[in-house]
């Protein structure tokens, strides 16, 4: 079919990937009905003119038969028909369970050989106080011990990767995978599993710490005796999942989170999972540097308790963020050094869409995440929280994707990398809905046709670059100091319902 685009109007242009379902592959390793999906992706290419997809590769079903097992068969077969129809793959290297979250209606635990471990040594799970494991991702703690068979959690995660590489090679070169999106903990989100509803947390609860396993304590004990204070101990003053912040002694107004332990605790706690990212990502960026491929990361949109002085429900996760510190850009600074692209989440949502007692605000939660991503130069691409089909969350998703509307002239202020839209389904097909789908992905694309030249847009894919440097405590500290937001338009220049 012949393309029409206007060269300087396609500089707007933002690619648009669909997320695969979560059992694409099932927990068998079967890709059990490559003709439905067939049927659904050539819909999506054809009638939509999406750029590609996105897959979570699940560590679970790869090396389920045993240590360095690996079983790709499935996943070719399934790469090879979505490259086949022509559409691009985002590939989620996913190291932690599939069920307990948001959406999940399969269940995908983490490989049976690792959980034996767990089962001799339940401290290899993140924990919380009082000693409940969450066994959907293995514990900070372990990461560098050699637990598994005689492997670190580390090594378990870069010989996968390795693996991936060696077995997606022809797929790498012909640039069909072009992003590696490197699961970093629940849900594939650099963050503590602080809310798990399997534990029966309910928005908008605060959350609780996770760092009680026997080998985080022991890190802290020994972090806090070098700081000259050995009779520090982790919080006991964090209350419980649904608890209200002015409920618990750590986040109330004054509480112990404005303190000298408090404040020691929560950069310890925060440092340690930005930390984690850092190694993890720097295994990623050694396996396919010098490949035309992209690495990202997925922060999660911890858009509750946003209005509140604590925080608590992003200071339970892991994210350091308060009125005076900020918990984003040293998550942004740590993905610079691997050229790393910063994914996140709730696009589609407005301050409105939640009860007040939620203190919500993701509008603000967003603008802030993605202004400090663009001020430590690096990429921001995103996704909706939960499912959405109706305007004003495709209008709102516009907006944040081009916070500054398009630019006639070529290429606008602000413009993320791309949009994943969380998940396909049959209802997207629905007539009403798949009409106004259409629409979505027609405004991203700054009303052009598909392009499948990704350089004509300005994401000409170049090899990956070796991380450049060392992460410190001192980047991170230099980070945290508070930097404003950039300027966001009140509404998107390019409605799908304008």
């Amino acid at each position: 079919m012949a393309t029409n685009y206007n060269e300087k109007l396609l500089l707007n242009y933002v690619p648009v990937y669909v997320m695969l379902p979560l059992g694409v592959v099932n927990v068998e390793n079967v890709f059990a009905d490559p003709e439905t999906l067939e049927t659904q992706l050539k819909r999506l290419k054809e009638e939509a003119g999406v750029d590609g997809v996105m897959v979570d590769v699940w560590w679970g079903i790869i090396e389920s038969k045993g240590p360095k097992q690996y079983d790709w068969t499935a996943y070719k077969t399934l790469f090879q028909l979505i490259a086949r129809l022509g559409l691009k793959i985002q590939a989620i290297m996913s190291f932690h369970q599939c069920g307990g979250n948001v959406g999940d209606i399969v269940t995908i635990p983490i490989p049976q050989w690792v959980r034996d471990v767990g089962d001799n040594d339940p401290d290899i799970y993140y924990t919380n106080r009082k000693g409940t494991r969450d066994i959907e991702y293995l514990s900070i703690g372990v990461d560098n011990l050699p637990l598994f068979a005689g492997r670190t959690a580390v090594q378990l995660y870069s010989d996968y990767m390795s693996s991936f590489k060696e077995n997606m090679a022809d797929l790498i070169e012909a640039g069909v995978i072009v992003d590696i999106e490197v699961g970093l903990g629940p849900a594939g989100e650099l963050r503590y599993p602080s809310y798990p509803q399997s534990q029966g947390w309910v928005f908008p609860g605060i959350g609780e710490f996770q760092c009680y396993d026997k080998y985080l304590k022991k890190d802290f004990k020994e972090a806090a005796a070098k700081a000259g204070h050995p009779e520090w101990d982790l919080p006991e003053d964090a209350g419980e999942y649904n608890d209200k912040p002015e409920e618990t002694g750590f986040f109330k107004k004054d509480g112990t989170y404005v303190s000298e332990k408090g404040k020691f605790f929560m950069t310890w706690y925060s440092n340690k999972l930005i930390f984690h990212g850092d190694q993890i990502l720097g295994e990623a960026n050694k396996i396919f540097a010098g490949l035309k491929v992209n690495l990202a990361a997925k922060v999660s949109g911890i858009h509750w308790l946003y209005n509140h002085h604590s925080h608590a429900a992003e200071l339970t996760a892991g994210y350091y963020n308060l009125f005076k510190r900020d918990g984003y850009r040293p998550i942004a600074r740590m993905l610079s050094k691997h050229y790393g692209i910063l994914n996140f989440t709730c696009l589609e949502m407005k301050d409105t869409d939640n009860t007040a007692e939620a203190l919500s605000a993701p509008q603000e939660l967003v603008q802030e995440v993605l202004s400090k991503a663009w001020k430590e130069g690096i990429e921001v691409a995103g996704e909706n929280a939960l499912e959405t089909y109706g305007a004003k969350g495709y209008n709102q998703i516009l907006l944040n994707a081009r916070p500054n509307g398009v630019n006639p002239n070529g290429k606008p202020k602000l413009r993320m990398y791309g949009f994943t839209y969380l998940r396909l389904s049959d209802t997207v097909f629905q007539e009403n809905n798949f009409e106004l789908f259409k629409k979505l992905v027609r405004k991203m694309h700054a009303d052009q046709d598909y392009c499948g030249d990704a350089a004509k847009y300005g994401h000409e894919i170049v090899p990956l670059k070796t991380s450049n440097s060392q992460l410190t405590l001192e980047d991170i500290a230099d980070a945290a100091q508070p930097s404003g937001a950039l300027k966001w338009d009140s509404e998107t220049d390019l409605k799908v319902d304008g």
